[in-house]
């Protein structure tokens, strides 16, 4: 498993621009696929985006598609989710994950297609 450290969540007003980081330990970020999932205050966590270790190929969430990229600085071994245009909706507590498997390139994924967890970052959005 990889220890996964988070940071960068806040307060923000909707409409505005946050970035998570995400900083495997003892890993690079280029030998492993690493995504984000968030949960909602009362409901499940969900896929965001993911990254794949192989070719670097990038997945979203529909609900996410034009507003969030996801990357990775391998120079800096740190891997973001910039977040634009936020909205109330996107509040949640979100998770940095990663794998060493490479990913199919599905257009979403599951909790259990990862095997490391961060320890969730808290992303309010407000009106």
């Amino acid at each position: 498993q990889v220890q996964l450290v988070e940071s960068g969540g806040g307060l923000v007003q909707a409409g505005n621009s946050l970035r998570l980081s995400c900083v495997p330990s003892g890993r690079s970020v280029s030998g492993i696929s690493m995504g984000w999932f968030r949960q909602p205050p009362g409901k499940e966590r969900e896929f965001v985006a993911a990254i794949s270790r192989l070719g670097g190929v990038e997945n979203y969430a529909a609900s996410v598609k034009g507003r969030f990229t996801i990357s990775r600085d391998r120079a800096k071994n740190t891997q973001y989710l910039q977040m634009n245009s936020l909205k109330p909706e996107d509040t949640a507590v979100y998770f940095c994950a990663a794998t060493t498997q490479n990913l199919a390139g599905r257009a979403t994924y599951r909790s259990t297609d990862f095997a490391s967890w961060g320890q969730g970052t808290q992303v309010t959005v407000s009106s």
